[in-house]
């Protein structure tokens, strides 16, 4: 009798391992990092997006154009909260070059995380172009919505497959896809497609539960368009007098948006057009 009680304490102790073993394994799982895609990621809005989705717990892949230097700062920071990050360099207009780009980017998941899936993906990369209408050029126009258009919507199609269902998709536009500013009229018209396309997107792609959104950001201080807003004074004030909370926007307005988007408290949020501009032109 004494025996056979051992063997049921050790038999019970055993089950007991195991269960928690399994248990410990299922929190493993349930807690691993979801990771996002976020092009143009090494300045700017994108830099700040990327920082911010790693304060959420998530870890980034970013892309970069030219900057490796800059781009490896922004790695560096999102290693420094805890999260994975790697850059990958890619010109967003490119559209040939997007299969060799997934090709890298999924080798790097699947040495890091086990699989090639990532959960969201976020088109930020893009390039000013300030030219009045009648001035524009075939080339200019061209080189823009290779940029704006063509690469958001190729990139989206040949990332589908990586993207985990019940992941999202955000495109960023403009509010100058909602008000007219002169010398905007190309960029601004295709910011206006990529906020259709969403819409298409967030119909066709539900039945696999992702989410597409667009973040449309008003005048920002970065350095896009050779800083336009952020160092000509007579601009910043035009565009703070616009606005109803008396300021042109920072990246700090609009990084923490995106990532919002990525968190389950968004998950009902779908085909919608989320303009974070303080109000301007009301």
């Amino acid at each position: 009798m004494i025996f056979a009680n051992i063997g049921l304490i050790v038999a019970s102790k055993m089950v007991g391992n195991r269960l928690n073993f399994a248990i410990s394994k299922f929190k493993t799982m349930s807690t691993k990092s979801k990771v996002a895609l976020v092009t143009g990621g090494s300045r700017g809005l994108g830099r700040n997006m990327a920082i911010n989705l790693a304060k959420k717990g998530i870890d980034v892949v970013l892309t970069y154009n030219s900057n490796k230097e800059e781009a490896d700062k922004v790695v560096a920071e999102i290693q420094s909260l805890g999260q994975r990050a790697a850059a990958f360099q890619l010109n967003a207009g490119d559209v040939k070059s997007f299969d060799n780009f997934l090709k890298q980017v999924t080798a790097h998941l699947k040495d890091t995380n086990g699989n090639t899936n990532f959960d969201f993906l976020i088109n930020n990369a893009g390039t000013a172009l300030y030219s009045p209408f009648a001035e524009t050029t075939e080339e200019q126009f061209d080189n823009a919505i290779n940029i704006h258009y063509k690469g958001v919507f190729f990139l989206t199609q040949k990332a589908l497959p990586f993207i985990n269902d019940g992941g999202r998709i955000i495109n960023i536009s403009s509010g100058l896809a909602r008000f007219a500013y002169p010398g905007s009229s190309a960029y601004g018209s295709m910011k206006g497609a990529i906020e259709v396309l969403t819409r298409y997107l967030a119909k066709e792609l539900g039945a696999r539960q992702i989410g597409a959104n667009v973040v449309a950001p008003g005048a920002i201080e970065t350095d896009f368009g050779g800083g336009r807003v952020r160092d000509n004074k007579e601009i910043n004030d035009y565009v703070a007098a616009a606005t109803a909370l008396g300021r042109v926007g920072l990246p700090d307005d609009i990084g923490g948006v995106v990532a919002f988007l990525c968190t389950e408290d968004a998950r009902w949020i779908n085909g919608q057009r989320i303009e974070v501009s303080g109000g301007v032109n009301l």
